[in-house]
């Protein structure tokens, strides 16, 4: 695998005290490896990564820390900005609560802390200029199962210390309008299109499927979501001939009780697939903690174009919005 560095110019800007449970380095994820076997990996949530780049005037697909339910404790080694967005996460800079989704002014010496999620699963913190770490076939994203990306290939520990590229700090703070903030319920109804083999389950086995909420169940990681709830009906059996996987694909194995599949999971796989989540509600997915409870709403392919459309058309007019501050 081929490592390098965006260039020569990173500075040491925190130092972690405390990991937190599970804090890694990611992006957007990493692309056009699936047919050799590598996930794609990358934000959970890819709406709060870029939205968290957008407020420190990075690049949308910038390598920001992804920190699942406890977060770190980390201090400062230089002045820098940082935003933080995602579930809602309690930060504190010296013990003292900061807003989530706006920039914010750190200076050296300064610790950044956090709570126990209050709501959601993730939260990212973004660092003015991108977290440098080597590029790994052109993705900064951890994979911790393939022991390659981020930080070493693996989730942050204590002494770590985190670099990001040297630019100018930002002459102005951005926040995002409050219109524009997710809100985590525990509660989310998901869109899909059915298929690809939605043809192997019978036609009482796909009403289950959309007529009744499922739980997240404590089988809940970057690989995938092992949901809990009514037993959803094959007409025959479960298996398939092994075929590609893509995050938001749902499998449902021989108990008939469906698995999510998100950003870390095999690019392949032999249970049959009926429906898949669209590109938008992955990331809502990716909110998701086990004990939150998800409905299906069916949609055609037709609207899940124009949904995901209006989704990077979102993004979009949110950068747009930011840089005419």
């Amino acid at each position: 695998m081929r490592f390098c560095r965006r260039n020569d110019y990173s500075m040491r800007v925190f130092k972690v005290l405390k990991p937190g449970l599970f804090t890694t380095v990611q992006d957007k994820g990493r692309y056009g490896y699936l047919k050799y076997g590598v996930p794609i990996s990358g934000a959970m949530d890819a709406f709060s990564l870029v939205t968290a780049n957008l407020l420190v005037g990075n690049k949308p697909n910038d390598a920001c820390l992804e920190i699942t339910l406890i977060g770190p404790e980390m201090q400062a080694l230089a002045r820098v900005q940082i935003a933080i967005t995602g579930g809602e996460a309690s930060p504190k800079i010296n013990g003292h609560s900061v807003p989530m989704w706006q920039t914010l002014d750190v200076r050296e010496g300064d610790v950044v802390s956090f709570g126990r999620m209050a709501n959601g699963c993730r939260a990212y913190l973004s660092v003015r200029g991108g977290i440098d770490v080597p590029l790994v076939l052109g993705s900064r994203a951890t994979y911790v199962r393939g022991g390659f990306g981020g930080i070493n290939g693996r989730q942050l520990k204590a002494e770590d210390i985190i670099e990001s590229i040297t630019v100018p700090l930002l002459g102005v703070g951005y926040l995002l309008p409050e219109r524009l903030v997710p809100e985590y319920t525990g509660k989310s109804e998901i869109d899909v299109t059915m298929g690809p083999q939605d043809d192997l389950f019978t036609e009482k086995g796909i009403d289950t499927f959309l007529s009744n909420p499922y739980k997240v169940t404590l089988e809940a990681d970057r690989m995938g979501y092992r949901l809990d709830g009514p037993a959803i009906e094959h007409k025959d059996r479960a298996d398939i001939i092994s075929d590609a996987l893509l995050p938001g694909a749902i499998q449902v194995p021989k108990n008939g009780k469906p698995i999510v599949i998100m950003k870390d999971a095999q690019t392949t796989g032999g249970y049959a697939k009926i429906a898949l989540v669209t590109t938008s509600d992955v990331s809502l997915l990716g909110q998701a903690k086990p004990g939150d409870i998800i409905t299906f709403h069916k949609i055609t392919l037709s609207q899940a174009h124009e949904k995901a459309s209006e989704y990077y058309k979102k993004l979009c007019d949110l950068k747009e919005m930011l840089l005419k501050k």
